[in-house]
């Protein structure tokens, strides 16, 4: 068990060999129109595109970097080029309910057309009413129509005065209204004389008056509904000479407008509104207050006054092509719904339909809407909001204050808007799960999912390819090209970048980015075009800016604060591998674990998780080798003893199951008592069969022991235990595969504890023999013999026990 030999140079990374690639630089190579490695997310964006029924929106989910946006933006410009221009959309006053603007719906331009046309009338209305009106002819008609009121009226006085005459009585004009006096020879009786006639003729003189007083009233009252009559007939008159101004304006406006049935309704009702508000255009004195369907408005030769019968374009899509394709980046709950907005008038705000402004889905409608899942859900009331939009396929404009009921001032309530369109949603894949489970509507609106993977096969096939799409992203950034050598070294970092040899990563802003930084290097260093050293210089230099923590760590171990040994034996001790992750940046360190055994009731204790300083994952990892030294060696008799690992001098959480095994190879040191190596570093998980499972980050593990042993000075007895199932994921550093060339830095592959152990120790494992014993002197046959040693100890106190109770 201790020939396992390392593993050769060969096998610790991916080397791309140049000479493959038939180009000289990526200039030469044609552009990757195809979408690289992603054909089930394409697959599925094309579906959720094509298929038109409710709900079908898209979820696009995939990790930041993989080229989500770039990816779904593209698919949509194209199927969008495909497809019809959006209509535009209008909100008009209601002459009926002011509160309510209608919305009207225009084929693409039409709405600008309204909305200057709608200008246009009122600026001609304004100039041609007021002319009309002054107009000679208008005022003979209307002279005509006073002097004919005035005459009925006079002629009635006039009978009734004849009449008076022949009875000897006149009608006098008082300040206090009309009367009856008697007369005598044409002149007025005075009250002396009067009171002098005979009473005969006073008597018959009464009579006369009262019957005189009696037609007198009933010509007064009849001289209010000849008013009113007159006045009718001036309206109508005012009526049939705007019916001809109007008439004559609107009915260009109806030829222009013929087939949109909508927009000629709503030109009935602002005929019949002109009609009925003719005062509205007569008076031209900038600033005078009119009441027009209970609110007063300012007026003004300009139309300011006049804004009920403007247009408010909300959407003017007369200048785009294909349907439209919005990506809302600030996706609050007013950026999305719309909102009405305000003006601040003597103190109080008003609005009217002119202040309605859209949003997001106003502007997609037709079309298709891309956004951040994770920025809706962080807007307050935005998610809930979009859900009620597409459930209703309507979108209701108002307030985030009306919708929760937070205010009760009097505002719009404007027509919803029909909606078709499609929304896409751009998120991580645990956000698209969340939202799958908790929310109950999730699943009704957006029934497609386009899955983005991180990662492509690395082939032959998909290296050519990579190639090109490398050459694409130089052309789009406008960076100098890559030669053979410097497309092999950014594809070997790309399966870095994946961590796995076989695999090629799909992060495509890292990629981009290490482009754009060797671009840099490679003008710096007045390179034509980029070489592998430039490729390599930008990735240094990136690791260089980050590794600031790193080289503290490594100092402190330099100087013997945190304590490693990389040299001599020790038992119950192992150096154990860990990675710390910063952001984009990630560096291994070694840990020492240790291990104590005494005698006890069969618990291994894992000081980390007593302290609460142990993840779950952790502690499933200790509870898995607590069950493999239970049924390896305490199958038949009780595990007497008592164990404690724990990680020295670490003073945060440990997580992950990773450092299982070197767990485990410290607690059968110290119960074998046999010492372990301390020039060898060990990671990977254990199962209940003593298989070595694989593990993350074995790349920078393995690189973090190596710079702490070059530190120190390589001895060629140094080196790091790996699951044999993470060879397939080395990509070493060049400086690491160079040493372990040289036979002064070693990588093995392990398969099973028994395995692990031997090497570390130096000393078999030993196997069962047919009589299920082990070789004498093998680490489990030292193993048994300590924990059977530790059981017949625990039964004789046992014993000890019972006969002290019995005395």
């Amino acid at each position: 068990m201790t020939d396992i030999q390392p593993l050769a140079p060969a096998r610790l990374a991916l080397r791309i060999d140049p000479a493959q690639f038939h180009f000289t630089t990526t200039a030469e190579l044609d552009d990757l129109t195809d979408v690289l490695g992603q054909a089930r997310a394409t697959e599925a964006i094309r579906f959720g595109i094509g298929i038109r029924r409710a709900g079908y929106n898209l979820f696009v989910l995939g990790s930041p970097g993989t080229g989500r946006h770039t990816v779904v933006r593209r698919f949509l410009e194209q199927q969008a080029a495909t497809e019809a221009v959006a209509p535009d959309w209008v909100y008009v006053h209601s002459f009926v309910q002011p509160h309510r603007p209608h919305i009207l719906q225009l084929p693409a331009g039409w709405g600008r057309r309204l909305r200057d046309d709608m200008q246009q009338l009122i600026e001609d209305l304004l100039a041609t009413i007021p002319a009309v009106f002054e107009s000679e002819q208008y005022r003979a008609r209307r002279h005509e129509l006073e002097e004919e009121l005035k005459a009925r009226r006079e002629h009635a006085f006039e009978e009734l005065r004849a009449e008076a005459e022949n009875h000897g009585i006149t009608l006098l004009r008082t300040p206090s209204g009309m009367a009856f006096a008697p007369t005598r020879n044409g002149e007025v009786i005075s009250p002396e004389e009067y009171e002098k006639l005979p009473e005969a003729d006073k008597k018959r003189t009464e009579e006369v008056i009262a019957v005189l007083e009696e037609k007198l009233e009933r010509i007064i009252q009849q001289i209010q509904p000849w008013r009113r009559e007159g006045l009718q007939r001036i309206h109508a008159l005012d009526r049939e000479v705007m019916q001809s101004a109007v008439g004559q304006l609107l009915e260009e406006l109806h030829k222009t407008y013929h087939e949109l049935p909508a927009v000629l309704s709503y030109l009935e009702t602002v005929q019949q509104a002109i009609l009925d508000n003719a005062d509205m255009f007569r008076n031209e004195e900038e600033g005078e207050g009119v009441n027009f369907l209970g609110m007063t408005l300012r007026k003004g030769k300009d139309g300011e006054a006049l804004q009920q019968f403007s247009v408010n374009l909300l959407i003017d899509n007369g200048d785009t092509h294909g349907a439209p394709v919005i990506a809302e980046d600030n996706p609050t709950f007013p950026a999305l719904i719309g909102r009405i907005e305000h003006l601040a008038q003597m103190g109080t705000l008003v609005t009217d339909f002119t202040l309605i402004k859209a949003g997001a889905l106003h502007h997609a409608n037709g079309g298709y809407l891309v956004l951040d899942a994770m920025k809706v859900l962080m807007q307050p009331f935005a998610w809930e909001g979009l859900k009620r939009a597409l459930r209703a396929g309507a979108l209701h404009i108002e307030s985030l204050g009306q919708a929760l009921s937070l205010v009760s001032t009097v505002s719009l309530e404007p027509e919803p808007m029909p909606l078709d369109l499609k929304v896409i949603l751009v998120g991580e894949p645990l956000l698209y799960y969340l939202l799958s489970h908790y929310d109950p509507d999730f699943a009704e609106l957006f029934k497609v999912a386009a899955d983005f993977s991180e990662e492509m096969p690395c082939d032959a096939n998909g290296l050519q390819l990579y190639a090109r799409l490398l050459a694409t992203m130089v052309k789009r950034e406008q960076l100098l090209p890559l030669d053979r050598t410097a497309v092999a070294r950014t594809l070997e970092l790309s399966a870095r970048l994946a961590e796995d040899a076989e695999k090629l990563s799909l992060h495509m802003r890292d990629i981009t980015d290490l482009l754009r930084e060797a671009d840099y290097w490679a003008h710096d260093a007045k390179h034509t075009i980029i070489t592998r050293e430039d490729i390599q210089r930008a990735y240094d230099a990136k690791v260089y800016r980050a590794d600031h923590l790193r080289e503290r760590v490594y100092a402190e171990i330099e100087r013997g604060t945190i304590l490693i040994d990389t040299q001599n034996t020790k038992v119950g001790q192992v150096n154990g591998l860990s990675v710390i992750g910063l952001g984009q940046f990630a560096f291994g360190y070694p840990t020492r674990i240790t291990a104590s055994v005494q005698l006890g009731g069969g618990e291994v204790i894992d000081i980390q998780r007593e302290v609460e300083l142990g993840g779950p994952i952790h502690s499933k990892g200790v509870m898995i080798l607590e069950g493999f030294v239970g049924g390896r060696y305490a199958a038949e008799q009780p595990l007497a003893m008592s164990a404690r690992l724990t990680f020295e001098q670490t003073y945060g959480e440990v997580e992950g199951d990773s450092a299982s095994s070197a767990e485990l190879y410290a607690l059968l040191s110290a119960l074998a008592t046999m010492p372990i190596k301390q020039s060898l570093a060990v990671t990977g998980s254990v199962n209940q069969h003593g298989e070595i499972q694989a593990i993350g980050g074995v790349n920078e593990k393995i690189e973090g022991f190596f710079d702490i042993c070059r530190q120190r000075g390589l001895t060629g007895e140094q080196g790091v235990l790996i699951p044999a199932a993470n060879v397939k994921h080395l990509l070493l550093r060049e400086d690491v595969i160079q040493a372990c060339a040289a036979k002064q830095f070693h990588v093995y592959a392990i398969e099973t504890i028994d395995a692990g152990i031997a090497l570390l120790t130096g000393v078999p494992a030993g196997e069962r023999d047919a009589s299920g014993e082990y070789p004498q002197g093998s680490i489990n046959q030292l193993v048994a013999a300590r924990l059977a040693a530790m059981a017949q100890t625990a039964r004789e106190f046992a014993q000890v026990g019972k006969d002290k109770e019995l005395i």
